[in-house]
């Protein structure tokens, strides 16, 4: 399946990690998407994270009981908005990156642990000028670990 565009940034689904890396400005250790799933432009997006034991952040929450940071849970979200928002705007980290502005309503539901795979779905609530609002929900096994609404600001990039 193919995202329509009317220039070169057309999207092949499913993204793997390598056409990833072209809409989104993370690098290890804070790249927290690994797959888009679904993409619809100016609507919404599905991605997911595998959550492994080797992530760096489990070394030190918690080393007897690891569980996934609630933050970065609420940052997979907000990087899988900046896709849909990179992709919808045919524009690329290279020129512009997108800043957390706020976050709000964030709900945690249950602990997300090692092993689990982490279903990011965002859906574009609007956008005016260069500020996006997305409102995210973050599955595992269909059940609800995370919902948030987040507001980002799209900036040119500095030379």
């Amino acid at each position: 399946m193919t995202v329509a565009s009317d220039n070169e940034l057309d999207v092949q689904l499913p993204m793997y990690i390598q056409d990833v890396v072209q809409y989104l400005p993370h690098r290890y250790p804070f790249l927290l998407i690994d797959r888009v799933i679904d993409l619809k432009l100016n609507d919404s997006i599905v991605a997911l994270k595998n959550v492994t034991i080797n992530e760096q952040f489990f070394t030190g929450h918690f080393p007897e009981q690891a569980v996934m940071p609630g933050v970065l849970i609420v940052e997979a979200l907000a990087q899988a908005g900046g896709i849909l928002a990179y992709v919808t705007t045919k524009t690329k980290p290279t020129d512009y990156l997108f800043y957390l502005a706020s976050v709000e309503r964030a709900k945690f539901k249950q602990m997300v642990l090692p092993g689990d795979s982490l279903h990011l779905h965002v859906t574009l609530k609007g956008h005016k000028g260069s500020f996006w609002k997305i409102h995210g929900e973050a599955k595992v096994d269909g059940n609800l670990v995370c919902s948030v609404d987040i507001l980002s600001a799209m900036r040119k990039r500095e030379s």
